[in-house]
């Protein structure tokens, strides 16, 4: 049995099941609410598996959180100054993509996150996980290849694109570098 080994993938896991048992929800029903198998929501719970992004954004769209939501109620953090040193980071098992949350709070409808998408990797993350919010991305460093549906856009340094409506997105690093974007949404 493989156990998570950081601090907040055992918090993201704690959050899970609390944020399902409140809801008075079986591992199934979390599971079909959130298009994931019944393992996957054991094995998180379990802390036998790290989720991927992907999972995490659906099953926070499940709960009717966003990602930085559900990572703001594992952390137990909310206040007005969020300090460098103690804005939470997630790693994506899968990819390698890198999440700072910058600045979440429960009360105030902008989020703030700063994503590290290595080279060459990708995430497709479902229309549900932008179901509630408006979104825009940032590029701090590298390049963004961004598909929205049917539409692609190729951003750059400095060169940011607001989302339209719901849709699959994959957000694409091509390059040979890292690419670092900001990821800046107001909940409505």
């Amino acid at each position: 049995m493989a156990i998570l080994v950081d601090e907040t993938g055992a918090l993201i896991a704690r959050r899970v099941r609390l944020e399902r048992e409140a809801r008075r929800w079986s591992q199934a029903d979390l599971a079909e609410r959130a298009a994931v198998s019944k393992a996957t929501v054991s094995k998180i719970e379990r802390q036998e598996m790290s989720p991927t992004a992907v999972v995490l954004v659906k099953l926070a769209g499940a709960f009717d959180l966003t990602l930085a939501g559900l990572l703001l109620r594992a952390e137990g953090q909310g206040e007005r100054l969020t300090r460098s040193a103690g804005q939470p980071l997630w790693r994506d098992p899968a990819t390698g993509y890198l999440r700072r949350q910058v600045f979440m709070r429960p009360d105030h409808p902008v989020e703030i996150a700063q994503i590290e998408l290595p080279a060459g990797q990708q995430v497709v993350l479902p229309a549900s996980s932008y179901a509630h919010i408006r979104q825009v991305i940032w590029v701090q460093a590298g390049e963004l290849v961004i598909r929205e549906g049917h539409q692609c856009a190729r951003l750059r340094v400095g060169d940011c694109l607001a989302f339209g409506a719901p849709s699959e997105v994959s957000l694409t690093n091509e390059s040979a570098a890292a690419c670092t974007y900001l990821v800046v949404l107001a909940r409505g």
